[in-house]
């Protein structure tokens, strides 16, 4: 069968500071053509819109899969479908990915028939059986699958990370992927999963807080056949289990594998393991990522991080000791004040890290969803992107605006500004003279992205496509929001304890 597979444009924050490989979708990929597919991918984050159409056009796929691990691109999703069905009346569309697993049902009523499937929870299990599906029939017995017939059983969990192998060679324009100097720059994942449940988040919610790990041995087989010089470790939290990072480490430093790499970690993960860090850190770690999401105790306790402001402040100096640069999260609740704003921009100037600021947004597959989607005040997919506020605000939604860039553009000009430009000069002489333009456009581009005028003009287009409503789940029973249920094996880790 010839599948075609597509990931949608970029968002907002991808415009600047980031535009990461679709490793999902590549691992989906290497899965349908290990099952004896022939596939293509189009990355529409790196190629126009044009060039999906002349795919379409030449491979005549039998079925295209379009991958949704962000709401605000349904829409898009939808106009692609509703433009292959136009063209392809008798190919198979199906979507796929972790935003719409918690919004099927909804998503295949708006599509209106443009869309046959959708596929909850991981999509490597999937494929075969979907694919087969489509040629013979039976696709409700596919696990994970829905339909406007009927749903499939629920979906099935990988039970390691080796394989398969991402299908790197399909994705095209290899150097426009990037997070902030780092281009161009590969995805490698080492673990799925997060033990956590914070208050905001629905990686949990997919799993089923479940965690697994890649062995060290076929993580640094992929990181060998890498080409990249950079890569960012896309785990949801880095190195919960020391000993698989040291076990990945050993690997790298006896085949000797050098790049540099960016990841995301906890505050209390990184001082519970920092000769992890250490270690990592000579083997190329530059960049960390840390979710604060607030500053404070009270901020902490409400997005149920578990974790105290103290624990943050120490995790920053042992960063900084370890020569790792790091960018902080956190998150904007709409109902802050000018004055918040204004504190926030202080914060953010007495401290060397780059501080990053998204908007809180409830999420379907989050706590929050359930606890604040009674006060949304708009239910337009293209606005769930952390950047725009779907909550009412304290301010006016003008006057909200214009202190978010504001203390936005304050932090933009403190790493990118004069104090700075040298060094900022020198990373971008280098990428330039290797062809790469990323890092240049993203210095340019700040005022033309994060626009006050621009995000409120965003709530006034029309609106075709809407979010549903939340159904009530029962009081206490977090499980209900889980879409995959994990296999006791497969539960998180004995450490840290998380308690529910």
């Amino acid at each position: 069968m010839r599948l075609l597979l597509v990931h949608p444009s970029a968002l907002m924050y991808s415009e600047i500071f980031l535009r990461l490989e679709p490793l999902g979708l590549e691992r989906v990929a290497a899965a349908a053509r290990d099952a004896g597919h022939q596939v293509r991918l189009v990355d529409l984050q790196v190629t126009r819109r044009s060039r999906l159409d002349a795919v379409i056009d030449e491979f005549a796929p039998e079925a295209v899969g379009v991958s949704l691990n962000y709401l605000a691109n349904i829409p898009e999703a939808i106009d692609i479908a509703q433009r292959v069905k136009q063209t392809l009346p008798g190919c198979f569309v199906f979507f796929g990915g972790h935003s719409v697993s918690f919004v099927a049902d909804h998503v295949l009523e708006q599509a209106a028939g443009a869309v046959d499937a959708v596929v909850r929870g991981e999509g490597e299990p999937a494929m075969q059986p979907l694919l087969e599906a489509v040629r013979d029939g039976g696709l409700t017995t596919v696990p994970g699958v829905v339909t406007r017939d009927g749903r499939g059983p629920m979906p099935r969990m990988m039970h390691g990370l080796d394989e398969p192998r991402p299908a790197r060679d399909l994705t095209t324009h290899r150097r426009r992927y990037f997070i902030g100097e780092l281009e161009p720059c590969a995805s490698i994942e080492f673990t799925r999963g997060c033990p956590w449940d914070c208050s905001f988040c629905s990686a949990w919610t997919f799993y089923g807080r479940s965690y697994r790990k890649a062995t060290p041995e076929a993580a640094a087989d992929e990181l060998a056949a890498i080409r990249e010089p950079n890569v960012f470790i896309v785990d949801d939290v880095a190195f919960i289990r020391p000993e698989h990072g040291d076990a990945i480490a050993a690997e790298l430093e006896r085949r000797r594998i050098r790049k540099q790499y960016y990841l995301e970690t906890r505050s209390d993960v990184l001082l519970r393991n920092q000769e992890v860090f250490e270690r990592w850190a000579r083997l190329g770690l530059r960049y960390m990522f840390l979710g604060m999401e607030a500053l404070d105790a009270e901020g902490l306790e409400l997005y149920r991080k578990r974790i105290d402001p103290d624990e943050n402040v120490r995790a920053l100096k042992v960063a900084r000791n370890l020569g790792i640069n790091v960018a902080i999260n956190l998150i904007v609740d709409p109902a802050w004040d000018a004055e918040r704003f204004r504190m926030v921009r202080e914060f953010a100037l007495s401290v060397p890290e780059i501080v990053h600021l998204t908007v809180m947004t409830p999420y379907p597959g989050t706590e929050i969803w359930h606890t604040e989607s009674r006060r949304l005040t708009t239910l337009d997919y293209r606005l769930f992107d952390i950047q725009h506020a779907v909550v009412p605000t304290g301010l006016p939604l003008a006057e909200f605006y214009r202190e978010l860039v504001r203390t936005q553009a304050v932090i933009n000009r403190k790493h990118l500004g004069v104090s700075t430009a040298l060094g900022a000069a020198r990373i971008l002489a280098g990428n330039l003279a290797r062809g790469q333009t990323n890092f240049a456009r993203m210095l340019f581009k700040f005022n033309s992205v994060y626009n006050p005028d621009r995000q409120v003009a965003d709530h006034r287009r029309p609106v075709r496509y809407e979010l549903p409503l939340p159904v009530r789940a029962a009081p206490g029973d977090r499980r209900q929001l889980y879409v995959h249920a994990a296999p006791a094996a497969h539960r998180r880790p004995t450490a840290p304890p998380v308690p529910d």
